[in-house]
This record gives structure tokens, sequence and C-alpha cells, in this order.
């Protein structure tokens, strides 16, 4: 069956946001057609993002982890799974999460790793359980009026002084349907204060690829820590 939009005015209008918020069910088909969509094209997105160099970004995240290494780190969105067997080689103990089950099923053959099948809508993490998440190219499914919520969700599962990394594709807060996948492309300001208001303290921000102006840097970059706790 072939996916289609969720109204008539919810198409890919990158110019303005939704005109009014989705309601449980249209989230729920929010993540049912991307997750669709990524299903269909599971092998041709294996193909053509297996030689991917995310390492600025690995290394960036494993550089403000605290404590010794090995670290736990949440392959976020973890695809087939390069960057989860990419963290196992560096001696981490990688656990993966992904919504789509041909990615999952990929993603343990490839790493050997554990592997979640969850929707980034209705995550159920364990508190406290990781030192970082590697969310890259992820969290831009996500609509909007969730962000916040996920982020927080997120924090939650990081020991105190855990750090969240996050990429996604940059724009000026548009979001909507582009084909078959639901997309939010955040600026650096909309997406530090949803941040900061999910308990976030802010660490760093870059844009990608290296080497290039700004205008050819199609993807934001961005670190935060979870507070250390204070008190007894």
């Amino acid at each position: 069956m072939t996916a289609r939009p969720l109204r008539a005015d919810f198409l890919p209008l990158w110019h303005r946001a939704p005109v009014k918020a989705l309601t449980d069910h249209e989230l729920r088909e929010v993540s049912r057609v991307t997750l669709a969509d990524y299903e269909s094209r599971a092998d041709s997105f294996w193909r053509g993002t297996r030689h991917h160099d995310v390492s600025q970004n690995i290394d960036a995240l494993l550089a403000n982890l605290p404590g010794v290494p090995p670290h736990d780190i949440l392959d976020l969105g973890c695809g087939p799974g390069r960057d989860l067997a990419a963290l196992r080689e560096l001696g981490h103990a990688p656990i993966g999460l992904d919504g789509c089950e041909s990615f999952v099923a990929t993603a343990r053959e490839q790493s050997g790793c554990e592997v979640w099948v969850q929707d980034l809508l209705a995550l159920d993490l364990p508190e406290q359980r990781f030192d970082g998440v590697f969310a890259n190219a992820t969290l831009f499914h996500v609509p909007r009026q969730e962000i916040e919520r996920v982020l927080a969700e997120l924090r939650a599962c990081l020991r105190p002084g855990g750090v969240l990394f996050s990429s996604n594709p940059r724009g000026s807060n548009q979001e909507g349907f582009y084909g078959d996948r639901f997309a939010c492309y955040h600026d650096f300001d909309g997406w530090r204060a949803r941040a900061l208001a999910a308990g976030f303290e802010e660490i760093d921000h870059y844009y990608r690829p290296p080497g290039k102006p700004r205008a050819e840097q199609p993807w934001l970059a961005s670190l935060w820590r979870n507070p250390a706790a204070t008190g007894v």
C-alpha cells in the first residue's frame, strides 16, 4: 500500500509549521508512514550509507563522556548498524535502537550488539542506564510538538553527567512530510531552546561537513550534558 500524507494542510510546506497540533492518531501515522518508507528502502539505504564517515561525530561524543571507558552508549536510530559496529570496535558497550525492523535485523548481524525495536515517539528506556546517547541523523523525525518530551526521556536514560550527541539537517524550523518521511529542520537557536527546556546543559555545537562554507554545511551537530545530581 502506498503511504499518503496525513492531510492536505500537513504537506511538506517548508515555509511554515503545521496549522494545528497533531492528534495522537496523527502522531502514530507520522511514525508508521516514515518507518514504512525506511522498510521499503532498507537494502538500498544500507548500501548507500554504510561507508559514510561520521567519525567526527563519534569522536565528539566520546571526548565529552564522563568517567573511564568502556562506556555504555545508546545508538538511537542506529539504522543498519554502521555506527553501532564502530562503537563496539572502539571497545565500548553500545546498544542500538531503531523502529525499522529490517534495520534492527541487519544491525544485530553487522555489529553483534543488542538492538531494541522501539518507536522514537514511544520510547521505553531504563533510567540512568547510559553514559552517552548517540543520535546521529535521527531526532529530526520527531515532530516539533513532541521533541521536548523525547529529549527529556533521553536525559532520564543518561547517568548524571552523561552526554547526548545529536546531528540533524538544519533549517528554519520547518516541518512536514518530504515524500513519505516526516522531517523537522531546526536552526540552532530553536534546537538549543528545546534541549535546555528538557533539562540539558549545553556543551558545544558545530556544522558539517567540516571545512566547507556554511551554505555547504547542511548538518547541525550538538552536544548536551545531563547535569550531575546535586544534594543528598
